[in-house]
C-alpha cells in the first residue's frame, strides 16, 4: 500500500458533520460569549484549566481521526512516498503550533476583553486539531513526533531559507516568531488590558514567522495532501494576522518585529 493509499483528504473536515459535531461537543460549551454577550467578569464564567485542557485534547483527537481512521484517497492516482519536507514540516509545525496552544490558552483563561477571548478560543481549538492531524500522519509513517536535530532543516533549496530577516543553510534552534520563555512568563502574570495587547503582538509574531515553512512546504512537500493542507494554512494565518493586526491597533499597541 503506498502512502497516499492510508492518507486521508484534509478537506473532509469540513464535510463530516456528524463526526465534528460528536467530538467538539464539550468544547463548545467552554466557548466564550460572542460580540455583543458582554465581557467576561460581568456575568460570564470563563473557563476553568480542566475544562481548557479537555477542550484542547479533544480537539487533537479530533485531528488524529481526521488524519489516520478516514483513510479516503484524494484521486484515483498513486501518492508517492513522504519526502523530508513532508516530514519536518509535520514535525516543526507541530511545535510551533503547540506553542500558540498555549498562548491562547493563556488568554482565554485571563482575559477579560470578549473579542479577545474568542481568538483566542478560535486559535486554540483550529491549531490543536491541526496538531492532532499533522501527528497522525507523522503516526502513519512510522516517523517520530519530533526532530531532534534542528529545525528548518529540510527548507534547503535556493541556498537556504530566511529566518528574522537571515539567510541560513542549516537547522536552527529556534523557529521564527516564537515566543521566548521571558515573554511567556510576561503573558501568565499579566492581567487585562495589558495581557490583551501582549498576546495580540505576540500571537501575531507567530503567525508571521510561521508563513515562510507553510509557503514552503505547499510549494515542495512530496504529498498532495501535505501540499494542499500547508496552503490552506497559510491562507487562513495571513487572514487572521489582518484580524490580529486590526484588533492589536485598535487596542493602542504596536507589532512586535519578526526576530
Amino acid at each position: 500500500m503506498t502512502a497516499r493509499d492510508d492518507m486521508s483528504d484534509p478537506n473532509t473536515e469540513t464535510t463530516d458533520a456528524a463526526t465534528t459535531d460528536t467530538a467538539t461537543t464539550d468544547t463548545e460549551r467552554n466557548a466564550p460569549a460572542g460580540p455583543g454577550e458582554g465581557r467576561a467578569g460581568s456575568g460570564q464564567r470563563r473557563p476553568g484549566t480542566a475544562a481548557l485542557v479537555f477542550g484542547a485534547v479533544a480537539a487533537i483527537l479530533l485531528g488524529v481521526v481526521i488524519g489516520v481512521v478516514i483513510r479516503l484517497p484524494l484521486d484515483g492516482h498513486a501518492e508517492p512516498d513522504p519526502n523530508a519536507v513532508d516530514i519536518g514540516f509535520l514535525q516543526d509545525m507541530s511545535a510551533h503550533h503547540n506553542q500558540a496552544v498555549e498562548m491562547a490558552g493563556i488568554a482565554l483563561t485571563r482575559s477579560t476583553d470578549t473579542e479577545v477571548r474568542t481568538l483566542a478560543y478560535d486559535i486554540l481549538t483550529t491549531q490543536a486539531n491541526q496538531i492532532g492531524r499533522m501527528q497522525g500522519w507523522l503516526q502513519m509513517w512510522n516517523e517520530s513526533a519530533q526532530t531532534v536535530e534542528g529545525h528548518m532543516g529540510w527548507m534547503t533549496d535556493a541556498g537556504g531559507h530566511r529566518h528574522g530577516g537571515s539567510e541560513h543553510t542549516g537547522p536552527v534552534d529556534t523557529m521564527p516568531g516564537m515566543a521566548s520563555r521571558d515573554d511567556l512568563e510576561a503573558l501568565r502574570r499579566a492581567s487585562s488590558p495589558e495581557l490583551d495587547t501582549l498576546f495580540l503582538s505576540l500571537m501575531l509574531r507567530h503567525h508571521q514567522g510561521g508563513i515562510p515553512m507553510l509557503e514552503y512546504a505547499g510549494e515542495h512537500a512530496a504529498t498532495t495532501a501535505v501540499r494542499t493542507f500547508s496552503a490552506g494554512m497559510a491562507a487562513s494565518q495571513a487572514a487572521e494576522s489582518e484580524l490580529l493586526t486590526d484588533m492589536l491597533t485598535a487596542r493602542g499597541g504596536t507589532p512586535l518585529p519578526l526576530e
